[in-house]
């Protein structure tokens, strides 16, 4: 589904964050610098750093928000990155990758329908 059929185009741009307790500080700066860009930042969870939440309930709400164009990407974070990709990976309509830097970012996003 393309971001025409579910968002105006004159929409700004709706970025969804989510991260468990692995990932939360780096989505809070994230989600901030984001704003500072004028994004529309949609944050998934959690709240607070809680050492017993996991990033199934985080990153599958927000990979459902992709998949059903309510956010035009997302960004999903756990400690390491692969479960939370693992997870998005399962909601039919997402393609979820590991990246690290911003080479890959764009590639996947252009050349791979990465979302």
């Amino acid at each position: 589904m393309s971001d025409s059929q579910t968002l105006p185009p004159t929409a700004a741009k709706r970025i969804g964050v989510a991260a468990d307790h692995g990932g939360f500080e780096l989505k809070e700066n994230l989600a901030g610098m984001l704003r500072e860009a004028h994004y529309e930042v949609f944050d998934f969870g959690d709240g607070q750093p809680k050492p017993d939440d996991d990033y199934p309930d985080f990153g599958e709400p927000l990979a459902h928000a992709v998949a059903f164009g309510e956010v035009h990407r997302g960004i999903a974070i756990c400690g390491s990155g692969v479960g939370v990709c693992i997870a998005a990976n399962k909601v039919p309509g997402v393609r979820a990758c590991l990246i690290h830097e911003s080479f890959s970012a764009r590639q996947g996003v252009e050349d791979d329908d990465m979302t």
